[in-house]
C-alpha cells in the first residue's frame, strides 16, 4: 500500500505507459486488488496531476518518482530513486524541456 506520508491522493495501477515524463500510470486497480499482487504501482494525485509514485515488488519499493510543476502546469522536476537508494533529479525549463 502506499505510504500515507505522501501528498495527494492515493491511486493503484498495474503498470505505466509511455517514456516521457511525467509516466502515464494504467490499468487502475482497487486497493483490495493489490493485496495479493507481486507488482504494481501507487501514484499520488492531486486531481488529475500525478504528484509522483513508487513501484511495488514483493512489499517493497523498487523505485520512485516525484514530480514538480512550473505555475504553467508543465514538468518543472523529476526526481528518481532507485532499487539501491540512488537519486537523479532532472530539470526542466518553463516549456517542459529538459534542461
Amino acid at each position: 500500500m502506499c505510504a500515507s506520508d505522501k501528498p495527494g491522493t492515493p491511486r493503484y495501477f498495474v503498470t505505466y505507459t509511455g517514456i516521457k515524463m511525467p509516466f502515464k500510470l494504467v490499468n487502475e486497480l482497487q486497493p483490495h486488488e493489490v493485496q495479493n499482487r507481486n507488482t504494481y504501482f501507487c501514484g499520488c494525485y492531486d486531481g488529475d496531476r500525478l504528484l509522483g509514485f513508487d513501484k511495488y515488488a514483493y512489499s517493497e519499493i523498487e523505485m520512485s518518482h516525484r514530480y514538480s510543476y512550473h505555475d504553467n502546469g508543465k514538468l518543472s522536476g523529476v526526481e528518481i530513486t532507485d532499487i539501491d537508494g540512488e537519486t537523479t533529479l532532472l530539470v526542466f525549463d518553463a516549456e517542459g524541456n529538459a534542461a
